[in-house]
């Protein structure tokens, strides 16, 4: 895990707690970053940041789930932790459903915050490379022309050249030049190989009419 993966962002309006908590984490290893307010963290906030938030519940202007929603709809949308000062079953709820990695009092034991900071880094990175591998991905379906892409849709569900010729009106010599492209461009060497990578990219539904 390399120095930006390792970043931990404390957002928490109580300056002692803040202090402590990013000297402790600090011993352990990590990089910190402190914000005593949830506005200010966001605003510094930018496309592929790596790391976790370990952030308060309840804060002025925005809290903890409010800024929780705004990380999800951003283009860097970090695992949380969250810690509040007592437990808050409604929220906790709330925040553990939208995703969060753990929801801690703020007198839990080190040992559990640890826990909960590392996980919530191991499973940003794997977050991470995720998205790098769809962005990818479909930057290779976005070099696709839109005839490519309609022998695609009919090619994972399915059909023969012949078949695709005659639903696209065109020359059946026409549909294999474009499967050759489709393949070179996508890097895949059979049929399988293609639909896995739709189904991946999330770009049509590949179910074969009954």
């Amino acid at each position: 895990m390399n120095l930006e993966s390792n970043t931990v962002y404390i957002v928490d309006d109580d300056a002692s707690f803040l202090t402590s908590i990013a000297r402790l984490l600090r011993a352990a290893g990590y990089s910190v970053q402190a914000f005593d307010s949830a506005q200010k963290f966001l605003d510094q906030l930018a496309p592929g940041m790596a790391g976790c938030v370990l952030a308060d519940l309840h804060m002025p202007g925005l809290n903890g789930l409010e800024l929780q929603a705004a990380l999800a709809k951003s283009a860097s949308p970090l695992p949380m932790v969250f810690m509040s000062g007592q437990g808050d079953i409604p929220s906790t709820v709330q925040a553990m459903r939208r995703g969060a990695e753990d929801f801690l009092t703020k007198l839990a034991p080190k040992d559990k915050l640890l826990d909960a900071v590392r996980r919530a880094l191991e499973r940003g990175v794997q977050e991470r490379k995720s998205r790098q591998h769809l962005q990818e991905l479909r930057g290779r379906f976005a070099a696709l022309t839109a005839r490519e892409l309609e022998v695609l849709e009919h090619v994972v569900l399915g059909k023969m050249n012949k078949e695709i010729a005659d639903d696209l009106g065109i020359n059946e010599r026409t549909v294999k030049l474009h499967r050759t492209n489709l393949t070179r461009t996508l890097q895949v060497q059979s049929v399988a190989e293609l639909t896995r990578l739709v189904v991946e990219a999330g770009l049509f539904k590949c179910e074969k009419p009954e």
